[in-house]
Order: structure tokens, then C-alpha cells, then sequence
């Protein structure tokens, strides 16, 4: 298991930390892992799952509050 920072998951996803926060308490997103009281981490493979996944649904983001085309 490969585990990665905050700095890392940024860089990988063009979401601002709040966006990955809500995703994460709809579980829609993978779930950090509290490695200290200040320090968290994502599971490298979870989150490229995450990606492949959204990249594969072939989904057209929306909108909050609006419906799809």
C-alpha cells in the first residue's frame, strides 16, 4: 500500500480541498487516513481507481442543484 499526502492528491486532482472534503463525506471520494492529529493520507491506489473510474464513466460534470442534459 502506497499512501499519499495532501501535496501529492492536489496535484493529481484539479479540486480545491473543500470540493474533496465534500466528496469524501458523500462518499464519493476515497477516505483519508489519519496518520496524526495534523496529518492525513489517501491510498495511492484508491484514488487512481477514483480517476480511472470517472474517466471511464464517460460523465459530464454538472452543476450542484442542476439537472443533466
Amino acid at each position: 500500500m502506497t499512501l499519499i499526502n495532501r501535496k501529492k492528491l492536489l496535484s493529481m486532482i484539479p479540486l480545491s480541498e473543500r470540493t474533496i472534503f465534500n466528496l469524501e463525506q458523500r462518499g464519493e471520494f476515497p477516505r483519508r487516513i489519519a496518520l496524526t492529529s495534523r496529518n492525513v493520507a489517501w491510498e495511492l491506489s484508491e484514488v487512481e481507481a477514483w480517476i480511472k473510474n470517472r474517466k471511464d464513466s464517460g460523465r459530464q460534470a454538472t452543476r450542484p442543484g442542476c439537472a443533466p442534459a
